[in-house]
């Protein structure tokens, strides 16, 4: 056992570790979120499916909005609405999933009180007139009237902001301040609220918040049964639905919400007891926030959807809506009435409140007690202290047997408590500590039996770039430092103007700006778009693509590195001009062919470096950017590897040393970002070329004047037509075939 007391020592920290999150003494985000992540799985496994006959959606859809008009709607027609749900197809109980915040003035109703009440004040024909017309007029009137004496139940919302309104009103609390006097339960503190009109808050039957509980992922997985404002208590709209609903089954009066709490010999100290709100018959599990976990049936559509306008235009049969609990909601996403949820990321929040109501009813509801956060830590005390002490002793294929049997009884336990007790137990914690557990403890074997390996490691280390080290020490035996021959991919990176550059800063500003400079395009290359960094020659960068590691697509990589480069440079001048440091201009050159690539150098240094024909290419193109005014040229060898990019040809040039004549071209971008201005004047330059080449300087002139009004910034343009010029006065010889030669490197 002394051998092992390192690693025992280990496991004790990390039990306690994930203990302490379990115990709430702290939160890590990440086992969150895998905790949502395991309860949307096992909901979406167990949910029962199939379409719940018993409650009504009522759609505000886009075809509601397209027949009857944009929302909201005159509450005449909502008037006319509720009428019919109740008269005509006999429905149970209505909740609206909306908020009456507003009058509707839509009938002109102010004008007409306006006239009588001054200019024709005292007309008396007018008054009468107004006085038999204004019951007509007053939607709101109307409305409220409709409501009156029947099941309806309507929604407002809280506000938690701190300069929060308290607009219209909201219904009496369900319980009354001092409730829970003395009792810790986690009430979240609200500010203000949206209510309905008075007029309609007065005749319905109940009203309940809408609120969700917002996970921190952005997730409704819970709602309130009970939200806390000024001491007092306040039901959500699904359990005032519920309560009017077992008003009407019972033909008495609508039950009252009790807490529940389990008898006070269970009760420890600090413990806040809140289990459950009983409602008549039901009883309804709450956590230690007061909130009811959904119990979604399925996916969207759980419910049966009905078009408001197929009910407004009577073209719904009654017995589709008779004996039915309605829920008038919006499934138009211009409503914005859409949540995330663990069955859907796009969810219609009427849909919320249909699986609440329909969960109470059948007593479907999910239990996540406030006593079981004491049951998640008991269970990690337990399976860590014997995990902890056990793996140390085993062999590792044991040692792996044992984690993934203690996981998998973990998950069993767990499972069956959802199923079986309708219970959520925390997982995440469990299956997380005991993987951690065992990988911890293999680690330290690996690292105490690996130690040959790291030493290879450590030696392959001062001949490649850092970067390809770890991957090379996976399989060291697979890779040779001897030079080889091999098709890659060069870069070439350099400042334009460094001596000015490095004349206006001072020494600690120069050291900033090129430490930056460096870092930015190393990191592009490197982490990006892995690439070996070859080396710095002063301000100038030298990388390769395809080796050692091998990489078919070293060609592309190394293209979209230089534009990558490129769009870093623009970031950083705006970054540097805000310094009131110089502008960076940089050019880039990349070429690819074959190569000699390896270990070289001397008996006092050497370098994993590459030599060959091709690099000093890329190195000449580096060098012409700056003539053509371009930020990056490439060989043809690398045009032709990468399809996929569209490319922009410059020239025809000889470099000094090279006999053959060498195309080159410009990246412009990938081919479907590419816009169709910018496909199309590469096309008229192209054209502009071929013109150029077969001496018509008249054409050449016209063109490349279109050219520079499509691109005034081209300093190409401005080259080719001075260039064009010259040869107009002086004309090239017979045998000329538009090659130009360069004596300088």
């Amino acid at each position: 056992m002394k051998q092992h007391i390192v690693r025992i020592a280990i496991g004790l920290a990390i039990t306690f570790f994930f203990i302490g999150h379990a115990a709430r003494f702290y939160q890590v985000p990440f086992i969150t979120q895998l905790d949502n992540i395991i309860y949307d799985a096992r909901l979406q496994v167990t949910m029962p499916r199939g379409v719940d006959p018993r409650i009504i959606v009522l759609d505000i859809d886009e075809k509601s909005l397209g027949e009857i008009g944009r929302w909201p709607w005159s509450r005449n027609v909502m008037a006319d609405l509720v009428n019919k749900l109740f008269d005509k197809y006999g429905i149970a109980v209505l909740g609206f999933d909306v908020v009456w915040a507003e009058r509707d003035t839509s009938s002109g109703i102010d004008t007409l009180d306006a006239l009588a009440q001054k200019d024709l004040k005292q007309t008396a024909g007018f008054q009468e007139l107004y006085q038999r017309l204004r019951p007509a007029l007053d939607n709101d009137g109307l409305f409220g009237q409709s409501i009156k004496g029947r099941p309806v139940v309507l929604g407002y919302y809280f506000n938690a902001e701190e300069n929060a309104v308290r607009a219209n009103a909201i219904p009496d609390p369900v319980l009354p301040k001092g409730t829970f006097a003395g009792r810790n339960i986690g009430f979240f503190p609200w500010q203000g609220y949206t209510g309905n009109l008075p007029i309609y808050q007065r005749n319905a039957a109940g009203a309940g918040h809408f609120n969700p509980k917002v996970d921190d992922d952005g997730v409704s997985r819970r709602v309130p049964m009970l939200l806390e404002f000024e001491g007092a208590y306040y039901e959500p709209l699904s359990l005032a639905m519920v309560r009017t609903y077992l008003g009407l089954l019972s033909n008495g009066a609508t039950p009252k919400v009790e807490p529940g709490y389990p008898p006070e010999r269970f009760l420890q100290k600090g413990y806040a007891g809140l289990e459950w709100i009983k409602v008549g018959p039901l009883s309804i599990p709450v956590d230690d926030t007061a909130s009811a976990l959904i119990p979604y049936r399925g996916k969207r559509s759980s419910f049966p959807y009905l078009s408001l306008a197929d009910v407004i235009k009577d073209r719904v049969k009654p017995e589709q809506l008779k004996g039915k609990i309605a829920l008038v909601g919006a499934s138009a996403p211009g409503l914005l009435d859409l949540r995330s949820t663990p069955v859907e990321s796009v969810y219609p929040g009427v849909e919320i409140h249909a699986n609440l109501i329909a969960g109470m009813l059948d007593g479907k509801v999910k239990q996540k007690p406030p006593y079981m956060l004491g049951a998640e830590v008991v269970l990690l005390i337990f399976g860590g202290v014997v995990l902890t002490f056990l793996i140390p002793l085993l062999a590792p294929l044991w040692a792996s047997a044992a984690a993934v049997t203690g996981m998998v009884l973990i998950t069993l336990f767990d499972f069956w408590l959802w199923s079986s007790g309708g219970l959520v137990l925390p997982l995440a914690a469990s299956l997380l500590m005991t993987a951690t557990l065992y990988t911890v403890n293999m680690a330290y074997g690996y690292f105490v039996e690996a130690r040959s390996k790291r030493h290879i490691t450590g030696l392959f280390g001062q001949y490649v770039p850092p970067e390809l080290v770890d991957q090379m020490a996976e399989d060291p035996e697979k890779y040779n430092m001897e030079p080889r021959n091999a098709d890659l991919t060069i870069l070439f990176c350099d400042v334009r103007g460094f001596t000015s550059i490095s004349e206006a800063l001072s020494p600690e500003h120069l050291r900033e700006y090129i430490n930056e400079y460096l870092t930015g395009m190393s990191v592009i290359i490197r982490n990006k778009h892995r690439g070996t960094l070859d080396k710095y020659i002063g301000d100038a960068i030298m990388a390769f693509w395809g080796a050692p590691m091998d990489d078919h697509e070293h060609a592309r990589n190394g293209v979209l590195a230089a534009l990558d480069m490129l769009r870093e440079c623009a970031a950083m001048n705006q970054r540097f001009e805000e310094r009131g440091w110089p502008q960076l201009k940089i050019g880039v050159g990349v070429n690819s062919g074959r190569v000699r690539v390896g270990d070289m150098g001397s008996e006092i240094r050497r370098a994993y470096t590459v030599m060959g024909d091709p690099v000093n290419v890329a190195s000449r193109l580096e060098g012409r950017t700056k003539y053509y005014g371009v930020g990056c040229l490439v060989g043809e060898a690398t045009r032709r590897l990468v399809p996929e990019v569209m490319f922009k040809e410059i020239d025809k040039i000889k470099v000094k040393g090279k006999d053959e004549a060498l195309t080159i071209y410009e990246p412009v971008g990938g081919n479907i970002e590419v816009d169709k201005r910018t496909s199309d004047e590469i096309k008229m330059w192209h054209q502009t070329l071929g013109l150029y080449r077969s001496r018509q300087w008249d054409q050449v002139d016209v063109s490349l004047l279109n050219l520079h009004r499509m691109n005034p910034e081209c300093a190409l343009y401005e080259l080719y037509s001075k260039e064009a010029g010259n040869k107009r006065r002086n004309p090239p010889p017979p045998g000329w075939d538009g090659v130009t030669v360069f004596d300088e490197k």
